[in-house]
């Protein structure tokens, strides 16, 4: 989405709101696509003191699968951004200055952008997940497994000194 800040440029005290939705569902996060829903972005932009300041949230509810358990849940995702707009700049490494183009600014690229780098490169259903068994696929969460737990091979030996120590004190 384009917007034309021109009309505050040059008008301290000034303010545009904007609202629009962004579509992300083409979107592939390691083979899903989570933004089936519209990213609703929802900002403004202010002339402070002569310098223009946009701020914005993008957010939507993510379908994820839990990379513990693979049970699928909704995910709220929300991300806030700031930005300086300026017509000109000196030094272009600064990411926090967005440099306009004929007054205009592309707050849907800038939207897209920050939404998709703040994605989670781990999704969890909830914090104490305890995930599923490796031996036989039970969901933790919803009771214990049967499966008899496996010595790590380097620790073998003191298992078998602790079985027969057992042995010996019955």
């Amino acid at each position: 989405m384009l917007l034309n800040v021109q009309r505050i440029i040059n008008a301290p005290g000034e303010r545009m709101d904007f609202q629009f939705e962004l579509d992300l569902s083409d979107v592939d996060f390691g083979g899903l696509y989570p933004a089936q829903d519209p990213v609703v972005v929802t900002g403004d932009v202010r002339n402070t003191a002569g310098m223009l300041l946009m701020q914005f949230t993008a957010g939507t509810v993510l379908k994820s699968v839990c990379d513990r358990c693979l049970k699928h849940f909704d995910n709220p995702k929300s991300v806030r951004c700031h930005y300086a707009l300026a017509e000109e700049v000196e030094n272009e490494e600064n990411d926090d200055i967005v440099v306009l183009e004929d007054g205009c600014v592309d707050v849907g690229d800038l939207a897209r952008t920050a939404f998709i780098l703040e994605m989670d490169a781990k999704t969890l259903c909830s914090e104490d997940c305890k995930g599923i068994c490796p031996g036989c696929g039970v969901d933790l969460n919803q009771g214990s497994c049967t499966c008899q737990k496996q010595v790590d091979p380097r620790l073998a030996v003191l298992a078998r000194l602790l079985e027969k120590d057992s042995k010996e004190s019955n």
